[in-house]
C-alpha cells in the first residue's frame, strides 16, 4: 500500500451523484401513478429513495475517509454473519416473501435482504483470501478450489430463495476478482462450461425459468404471460425515440409495464428521455466502471486492487445483465439498475461500498 493518501477520485464521485440524481428523479416520474393508486401518495416511492440515498451518501462520505486495511480484519466475521442470515431468512415465518422468493428480513415496510450484503461480504473475504494465495493460484485444487467451495455454498443458499439475479450477480464479480488473482484462463473455462450446464438445469428444474427463456426467444409466442414484461419494455423504449416524450410523460407507466420503479426503470427512462437521455446515463456507469478499473489496476496492494475489481464486478454486471433485460437481449430476471431503481437496502450497501471504492483510489499511484 501506498504510504501517501491524496485526494479520492472526483470523476467518480462526480459519476456516483449524477447516476443518483438521475435514479431518484426517475424514481418518482416511473412510480407516481402506482403509488398514487396504492397508496394516495404519489410521493410514496420517492421519499424513501430520498432517504435511503442521504443515509447512503452519508455512509459513502463516511467509508471513503476510513482506511480500506480496516475491512480486511472483518472480512471473515463479515461473511459469516451474511451466512447466518441466508440461512435464517429460508425459516418460514422468518424470513419475508416477496416476489415468490423467501429473500427478506424486516417487519412491514422495512425489510433488508441479506443476498445484497453477501455481494459485498463475499467480495471482502475473495479479496484477502486471494491476496495472501496468489503463489497457489496456478493450481485448481489449492488456488481455485477453496474460493469456488464458499462461492458455491453462498450461491447455493441464494438459489433457496430463489433468487437467480442475485447469485448470477455474485457470482460474477466474485470471478473477476478470482480471474485478477491470477487463475488460469483453462481452469476457469472448464469452470465456466460446468456453469452454463449447472444453469441449464436449474432452469429445467423451475418451469417459470423456463417459460423466461422461451419467452425471451419469442415474446409473442405468450403475450399476456411469460413474454408480457419483455414486449411492455419494448413498447417504452420504441417510442421514446432520440429525444423522448418529456420527463414524466411516460404512458407505460400506467399500469402496462410491471416494476417500472425497479427491474425496468430504464423502459421508462428511454420512454420519456429518448435514446439521448438513456446514452447520458450509460456514459455516466462507463466513467464509475473506467475510474474503478483504474483504481483496481494502479494500486500497488494486492489486497486492495482484488477489493477495487470486485465492487466494480458487482456494479459492472449488474448494468450488464439490467440493460441487456430490458433491451430484449437477455431472459427476464429480477435485477434491479444500480443506484437508479428504488429500493432501500440495495441502494444504501452500494453507496457504502463505493465509498471503500473512493478511499481505495486514495492510495492509487
Amino acid at each position: 500500500m501506498a504510504k501517501s493518501r491524496s485526494v479520492p477520485d472526483l470523476w467518480m464521485i462526480a459519476a456516483t451523484l449524477g447516476i443518483l440524481a438521475i435514479g431518484i428523479v426517475m424514481v418518482y416520474s416511473a412510480s407516481a401513478v402506482a403509488a398514487f393508486h396504492d397508496y394516495g401518495d404519489p410521493y410514496y416511492y420517492v421519499k424513501r429513495q430520498f432517504v435511503f440515498a442521504l443515509l447512503g451518501v452519508a455512509a459513502m462520505f463516511f467509508t471513503m475517509n476510513v482506511d480500506y486495511q480496516v475491512w480486511r480484519k472483518w472480512a471473515g466475521p463479515a461473511l459469516l454473519a451474511c451466512f447466518g442470515l441466508l440461512l435464517i431468512v429460508l425459516v418460514p415465518g422468518v424470513g419475508v416473501v416477496r416476489g415468490g422468493a423467501r429473500s427478506w428480513l424486516g417487519i412491514g415496510s422495512f425489510g433488508i435482504q441479506p443476498s445484497e450484503f453477501m455481494k459485498l461480504a463475499m467480495i471482502l473475504f475473495l479479496a484477502r483470501l486471494l491476496s495472501e494465495r496468489q503463489d497457489r493460484m496456478h493450481s485448481f485444487r489449492e488456488g481455485l478450489l477453496p474460493p469456488l467451495a464458499i462461492l458455491g455454498a453462498a450461491f447455493g443458499l441464494i438459489m433457496l430463495q430463489p433468487d437467480l439475479g442475485t447469485g448470477v450477480v455474485m457470482f460474477g464479480a466474485s470471478l473477476l476478482v478470482i480471474y485478477a488473482a491470477g487463475a488460469r484462463v483453462a481452469h476457469l473455462g472448464g469452470l465456466g462450461l460446468l456453469g452454463l450446464a449447472g444453469l441449464g438445469g436449474l432452469i429445467a428444474a423451475a418451469p417459470y425459468r423456463l417459460q423466461r427463456i422461451t419467452a425471451f426467444l419469442d415474446p409473442w409466442q405468450d403475450p399476456l404471460g411469460a413474454g408480457y414484461q419483455s414486449i411492455q419494455s419494448l413498447y417504452a423504449i420504441g417510442p421514446g425515440g432520440l429525444v423522448g416524450l418529456g420527463l414524466g410523460m411516460s404512458r407505460q407507466k400506467y399500469n402496462y409495464l410491471p416494476e417500472p420503479q425497479t427491474d425496468f426503470i430504464f423502459s421508462i427512462l428511454a420512454e420519456e428521455l429518448g435514446f439521448i437521455g438513456g446514452t447520458l446515463l450509460l456514459l455516466l456507469f462507463l466513467v464509475l466502471i473506467w475510474r474503478g478499473m483504474r483504481t483496481a489496476i494502479t494500486l500497488s496492494d494486492p489486497f486492495g486492487s482484488l477489493l477495487a475489481a470486485g465492487i466494480v464486478g458487482i456494479i459492472a454486471v449488474q448494468v450488464l445483465i439490467n440493460i441487456g433485460v430490458v433491451i430484449g437481449l437477455l431472459p427476464v430476471t429480477g435485477i434491479t439498475l444500480p443506484l437508479v431503481s428504488y429500493g432501500g437496502s440495495s441502494l444504501t450497501l452500494l453507496l457504502t461500498a463505493l465509498g471503500i471504492l473512493l478511499n481505495l483510489s486514495r492510495y492509487t499511484r
